[in-house]
């Protein structure tokens, strides 16, 4: 049987090249586009809003081959990440930021011996990064995380314990988002997906807010890297009283429509809108305009019964963190009003008819399949 679920994954693991009609198969396709909503009611009372476009495709995120085999073949590097986010590390204020992550080797006890060769990975790449984005960061620190989530800048000597990851942490003057999001695009979005529109346009827009910021990362792996394009806006204080969800109005949109660079077939597991509310008591999502998708409960996850179908699925529904995504089936848009539902009141329940084992199967395979599942059906972590 494993065999026959390893061989339909590797069927399903399409590009966009490939030719399907909705009545006939589901394809996924490399390339990512996934809109985040968080709503941190219970301590922060920010609104976090985030457009991310993925791929583990060099071809689709545009970085040297050779730079991206090479640092997935270190072995040390745990991610590369360019950002403009305030405070990239403690130190560090009113800087752009490139930071290499490097997995700490447990011979090394002290600061020095931490910093020394952390540095000597991380000097391997600076200059190429630099000149692939056109940047010109210089070395800034050398920062730990250790295990225990606390982080500690290497500026004195003494024996550190615990695993951790530490960042050679490059610095450059800012940057506006907007302006850096426009020239880092460009290096890395081929024209194809550029002018296919859909979330690209929504980050594109979004980064143009003043509370804008952008991150890019590369997330190395066994046989290939994870590349993520980030924009997102907080919006601070603004949580605390809103019991109408309207994920729309935080993206700065009327309307989020799929990008044209799937329009050769069918993929809807690869445009994305997820919600994350977080509350300080229990509470449940009360109207939600009939937009609740029928489910049905596999190992754990709801899992659509009917992938062509538009709409909401929760999980949970109620609680401390209620977890919501949407998924557009056969639609190619959504507009504003569609994806509005509310807290509090009473609860809906989704409806939950007998489902054919097959359609459970396809579904099952391709979410396996998908190269970020987490970040799809496991959502999000704080």
């Amino acid at each position: 049987m494993l065999k026959i679920l390893f061989a339909i994954t590797a069927m399903v693991l399409v590009g966009v090249s490939a030719n399907y009609a909705y009545s006939q198969e589901m394809g996924l396709a490399t390339f990512q586009e996934m809109a985040q909503v968080i709503v941190d009611k219970s301590i922060s009372q920010n609104v976090t809003a985030s457009i991310t476009l993925q791929s583990t495709s060099i071809q689709e995120i545009k970085i040297p081959a050779e730079l991206e085999q090479r640092i997935r073949e270190n072995g040390s590097i745990s991610a590369v990440t360019i950002t403009n986010q305030n405070q990239c590390i403690l130190g560090v204020d009113n800087q752009s930021c490139i930071l290499i992550n490097v997995k700490r080797n447990p011979v090394d006890k002290n600061f020095l011996q931490i910093q020394n060769r952390t540095l000597q990975v991380s000097e391997q790449f600076i200059s190429e990064i630099n000149d692939v984005f056109d940047t010109d960061a210089k070395l800034h620190s050398t920062f730990i995380h250790s295990s225990d989530e606390t982080s500690v800048a290497l500026e004195t000597s003494g024996v550190i314990s615990g695993k951790g990851t530490i960042s050679a942490v490059y610095t450059m003057p800012m940057e506006k988002t907007s302006s850096m999001y426009e020239k880092i695009s460009a290096i890395l979005i081929p024209k194809a997906i550029r002018d296919s529109g859909g979330f690209y346009d929504v980050a594109k827009n979004l980064s143009k807010q003043d509370n804008a910021k952008m991150t890019f990362s590369i997330i190395p792996s066994d046989n290939n890297s994870l590349l993520q394009l980030r924009v997102s806006a907080n919006y601070p204080q603004t949580a605390s009283k809103i019991n109408e969800i309207s994920p729309l109005e935080f993206l700065k949109t009327n309307e989020l429509k799929r990008s044209d660079y799937f329009s050769t077939g069918f993929y809807p597991l690869n445009s994305i809108i997820q919600v994350v509310v977080l509350s300080p008591e229990d509470t449940n999502v009360s109207d939600v305009n009939g937009n609740i998708i029928p489910t049905q409960i596999i190992e754990g996850d709801k899992i659509p019964t009917d992938i062509t179908k538009k709409g909401w699925i929760f999980d949970p529904e109620e609680g401390q963190r209620i977890q919501g995504k949407y998924i557009f089936g056969k639609e190619t848009t959504v507009s504003k009003n569609e994806l509005k539902f509310s807290l509090g009141g009473t609860n809906i329940q989704s409806e939950k008819p007998v489902v054919d084992e097959s359609i459970i199967v396809v579904i099952i395979i391709t979410i396996v399949a998908i190269a970020a599942a987490i970040f799809y059906l496991k959502g999000y972590k704080k």
